[in-house]
């Protein structure tokens, strides 16, 4: 089992029995470690014995049965969410990264998170908000809430003191929860809008990730007609490595592209009936798609979804 509370990664400590460690070979091939001593790491390429490792520096480079080398490292955040566990889809580093920054994510702030799925962006909450934040991760599934706690409690080696992990329909409690962010990653997050509203304070900001351009406009029109939000923005990350082999420079020949829109918005002050006037002025009719369909499609988008009409300005 992985030690409590393990050294970080680029620490002075030796690596010590408990530790995960990432092993990486020449090809770049990565493999996840649990050093036990007496114990060997078997691959296509020989064995390695965990003792050789222990007591080594992070970075060191060792050779198995069969003279491959391979080097050590404590893995990152990333390299364990990469080959942990999973129950649900994880959401990807790039997008992690844009939802702590579009969201003004910091220390001391308390998030709300809908659902847990396995766990990977709440260790990411997890380290934003640090020592004086708290994490409220919602998961209304049983099994993929085991498989989110196992995940957090090992990448930690133990359980957060700043993380309430809770097991039901996050529609029933979103609202008695006091939160300065909340990030959803549901199905149908429009349905949450009122609640999201009612746990935000005035500023406090609202991220909903998105698989579908139907689902970024129904939540849109959503977050708009409610009257409680302001700010609204929706954007995609795409990933692309490139190779750099002195003067031979190529990006890759796969990359990772779309994964999920990510939609904003901003809290505002409790409205008016009807809305604000701002965005009453400026919306025009609804028009319906012809696609009238209004149970949502197997891939969570929204069959019915309606959209302004064009006003004929830019």
């Amino acid at each position: 089992m992985p030690v409590s509370s393990p050294p970080l990664s680029g620490s002075a400590a030796p690596l010590a029995a408990g530790e995960r460690v990432q092993l990486t070979d020449r090809k770049k091939r990565r493999y996840l470690v649990t050093l036990e001593p007496g114990e060997q790491w078997h691959s296509h390429a020989g064995t390695l014995d965990h003792d050789d490792i222990i007591g080594g520096p992070e970075g060191r480079s060792l050779r198995t049965t069969k003279n491959m080398e391979v080097t050590a490292f404590r893995p990152t955040r990333i390299d364990y969410l990469m080959k942990m566990k999973r129950g649900a889809q994880i959401i990807y580093p790039k997008d992690q990264a844009r939802i702590i920054a579009l969201g003004d994510i910091r220390p001391g702030m308390t998030v709300v998170e809908a659902g847990a799925g396995s766990g990977a962006m709440t260790m990411a909450l997890l380290d934003a908000v640090g020592p004086t934040g708290r994490v409220v991760s919602f998961e209304r599934r049983e099994d993929h809430l085991a498989v989110a706690e196992a995940n957090v409690i090992d990448w930690f080696g133990q359980r957060p003191d700043t993380w309430d992990l809770r097991l039901g329909d996050v529609g029933v409690a979103l609202a008695e929860v006091p939160a300065h962010r909340i990030v959803l990653d549901l199905l149908e997050p429009w349905v949450l809008v009122e609640s999201a509203a009612a746990s935000l304070s005035p500023g406090g900001v609202l991220v909903a990730y998105m698989p579908t351009v139907t689902q970024v406009m129904r939540f849109t029109r959503a977050v708009t007609d409610s009257g409680w939000f302001t700010d609204v923005r929706s954007s995609e990350s795409l990933d692309r490595g490139w190779d750099v082999d002195n003067l031979a420079v190529r990006p890759h020949h796969r990359m990772v592209a779309h994964t999920a829109f990510l939609t904003t918005a901003r809290r505002s002050p409790r409205p008016e009936a009807g809305g604000p006037p701002a965005a009453r002025a400026t919306r025009g009719p609804t028009v319906v798609f012809a696609d009238t369909n209004d149970e949502p499609d197997g891939d969570g988008g929204a069959g019915s979804v309606p959209r302004p009409a064009p006003t004929g300005q830019d």
